[in-house]
């Protein structure tokens, strides 16, 4: 546990002294975000904050991760294969986004990318078990990134999750070997940091670079531990986000145009609603933090 705290500090700690410099270097590669002409009007005011700040938490992590190898930990390799994997699909779909009017790697190009690359991503973390769980492994991997992507849309959102997601599939699910441990770890501090510089109002944002790294990693971990069929919980409220979004599509196709919300992802419903970012990143949280304990709660009733 001692190890644990150490690794979380000192990623937060690394993260804190760099998002500054970070900053300011993706403003001056004018790396500002493209805000749909759909959205709030309180969201078009973020027109030019940077993203991508994910690159450096992404990194921060793939660090703890190489160090923990370097000292004799096992476990690391997958959620740093997942990091780097994820981290690679997402800077380039977000230097994608940056050409005036572009809304990234189109879909048709992107989810079989995500497929082709989830593939050794989940292999590796399989190692050990059955190849028959690898097809619900890339699955998991593919869909658990484009949720962590869908629910990033508003400030600090996102990464408030993941940290509570992440933390409690490395400290309270009981398989994560010591490596995982320190990605995780590393991952959840340097996730903290960006959090001081991505609440509301956003000086930065994580973009895909983030969001998609978050993802791979977060599936890989459960799955190395063997807990795949419990990621839909310890991230329900990712999966209701997503849910929110294939509802709404689905509805509008079959109706010729009637919608079930006012917008979605869920959390723009809220927004649009009346409620502040804060309120809904904080309302958010708590129920990311009832899901993951629920999620803990099962695992340890079933031992």
């Amino acid at each position: 546990m001692i190890f644990d705290i150490g690794t979380v500090v000192i990623a937060f700690a690394l993260a804190l002294v760099l998002y500054p410099p970070t900053i300011r270097m993706l403003r001056r590669l004018r790396s500002g975000q493209v805000i749909q002409e759909e959205l709030p009007e309180t969201h078009q005011k973020k027109v030019g904050t940077p993203t991508g700040g994910g690159i450096l938490f992404t990194a921060v992590a793939i660090l703890g991760g190489l160090l923990a190898m370097l000292a004799g930990h096992s476990g690391a390799l997958p959620s740093v294969i997942a990091l780097v994997a994820g981290g690679v699909i997402g800077l380039f779909d977000d230097a994608s986004k940056l050409r005036r009017g572009s809304i990234g790697i189109p879909a048709r190009l992107k989810f079989p990318i995500q497929l082709v690359v989830a593939i050794p991503v989940a292999w590796i973390a399989l190692s050990g078990q059955s190849a028959w769980w690898l097809p619900l492994a890339v699955i998991a991997v593919v869909g658990t990134a484009n949720a962590v992507n869908i629910t990033d849309g508003m400030d600090g959102l996102a990464a408030g999750l993941s940290i509570i997601a992440v933390g409690a599939t490395v400290l309270f699910l009981p398989h994560a070997p010591a490596g995982e441990k320190a990605v995780g770890m590393a991952l959840c501090g340097a996730l903290a940091a960006f959090l001081i510089f991505n609440r509301y109002p956003a000086r930065v944002f994580m973009g895909d670079t983030g969001s998609v790294a978050i993802g791979f990693a977060l599936a890989a971990m459960a799955i190395q531990q063997g807990y795949v069929l419990l990621l839909p919980i310890m991230g329900l409220v990712f999966v209701l986000e997503t849910l929110s979004v294939i509802i709404q599509v689905a509805y509008f196709k079959a109706t010729g145009g009637k919608r079930v919300f006012p917008m979605t992802p869920i959390h723009y419903t809220f927004h649009h609603e009346g409620w502040s970012e804060n309120r809904i990143a904080l309302t958010f949280w708590g129920a990311g933090l009832v899901s993951a304990i629920a999620a803990t709660a099962l695992v340890r009733l079933l031992l």
